[in-house]
């Protein structure tokens, strides 16, 4: 998935100088895979037996590498754009239903577990970044898309067997009531939300903006950055979990994330640059981590697809408004999508401030007692085996 997904932003830059394509088509691409993204996102909210299908993951496996492999065979800027409209509907599907998966067999598990599976996504953007510059030099636009194509293929190999989600059981008859967490639901889909906006700012202008300002190399080395420090991200944040409250790391996350997409608006040189890419790349699979994890132990229906769609949204939202702000180069584009990633940390942060008591776990002296409960603070809050 992180190849399909994100190969498209190295090789832009060579399918703007060597097949002709303009820039506003090249936002209109990265728009048609944003809306395709939403697409298979409100599929597993409407269907919810597809996130549990493994033909479903399988085919859209498929066809994500499969749209990849296309991308040459055309010059059609129609044809491109609903190629990436494809490539967004089947990346979306990918990481519902692993991402269910994940959350549920590995529930019992230590947290940092799923948190290395999302790193993967991590790994397809280095990869890909590392494909892109390696083959600039030497191949053109298309040999980058069979490349990626052919990577895809072999990641699709190694993923085949990936198993999704058990069907639901019907739960057995219980006396306590069941915690309202509707309103607490909302608060994270808000902040979900306002960090797609911001995330997709920065994942599309963070590299053109740091190209601007530093020598050729920066630009294209700093994508395969962000994607080197994704890679621990997750399980990184996880393992924070076991000492911190994860409704506290939230908005911690986000603030750090804030701070590396405004870097290179305030401060100039390669330095900056590539501690920006760093802290966007050590957050933005952490923030997804933690808010779907924060969903699974919330227990909303269908928590994972919900916060997925509002994320693509945003990710919609996020280039239309900041298009007036580009006359004026890259800057107030980053600043603003700062403002709205800490206005995402503000949302999350009444998950730790408004509804403190219901994430804890209670710890007894006799281990023959322990329990847990659903009422205040702990370092085990809203991992992801807490989930049940």
């Amino acid at each position: 998935m992180g190849v399909g997904r994100f190969v498209y932003t190295p090789i832009l830059p060579l399918m703007h100088t060597q097949a002709g394509l303009s820039a506003a088509a090249g936002a209109n691409l990265a728009t048609a895979n944003y809306v395709g993204y939403l697409v298979g996102a409100l599929a597993g909210i409407l269907a919810p037996a597809l996130v549990r299908s493994r033909a479903v993951l399988r085919g859209s496996l498929l066809l994500l590498t499969g749209t990849l492999a296309a991308m040459p065979a055309t010059h059609s800027t129609v044809a491109w754009a609903s190629l990436r409209l494809l490539a967004g509907v089947a990346s979306a599907l990918v990481f519902v239903v692993a991402a269910d998966s994940l959350l549920h067999h590995l529930r019992e598990h230590p947290p940092h577990l799923p948190g290395w599976a999302f790193g993967g996504v991590g790994a397809g953007i280095a990869l890909s970044g590392l494909l892109v510059l390696v083959l600039r030099s030497v191949a053109d636009w298309r040999t980058a898309w069979w490349a990626a194509a052919a990577l895809a293929a072999v990641l699709v190999g190694a993923s085949w067997n990936l198993r999704p989600e058990d069907p639901p059981v019907a739960p057995a008859a219980r006396s306590d009531p069941k915690p309202r967490t509707h309103r607490w639901f909302g608060a994270l889909f808000v902040s979900y939300t306002l960090e797609g906006v911001g995330y997709i700012v920065a994942g599309t202008f963070l590299v053109a903006a740091i190209g601007q300002g530093s020598p050729g190399w920066a630009g294209s080395g700093a994508w395969v950055l962000v994607g080197l420090a994704a890679v621990p991200s997750s399980a990184l944040w996880a393992r924070l979990g076991h000492r911190w409250s994860r409704p506290g790391l939230l908005p911690a996350a986000l603030v750090v994330q804030a701070v590396g997409i405004a870097l290179p608006a305030l401060i100039g040189g390669t330095a900056a640059a590539l501690v920006s890419a760093v802290l966007f790349g050590a957050t933005f699979l952490g923030v997804s981590t933690l808010a779907l994890a924060a969903g699974a132990h919330l227990r909303f229906p269908r928590s994972v697809a919900l916060l997925t769609a509002g994320y693509s949204v945003g990710q919609i939202l996020g280039p239309l408004l900041v298009a007036p702000l580009l006359h004026h180069g890259y800057r107030p584009a980053l600043l603003l999508a700062a403002l709205v990633v800490l206005a995402a940390a503000a949302a999350a942060a009444v998950l730790r401030i408004g509804f403190p008591h219901h994430m804890v776990v209670v710890r007894h002296t006799a281990p023959e007692t322990r329990r847990e409960s659903t009422e205040g603070t702990g370092p085990d809050a809203l991992s992801p085996h807490s989930a049940n």
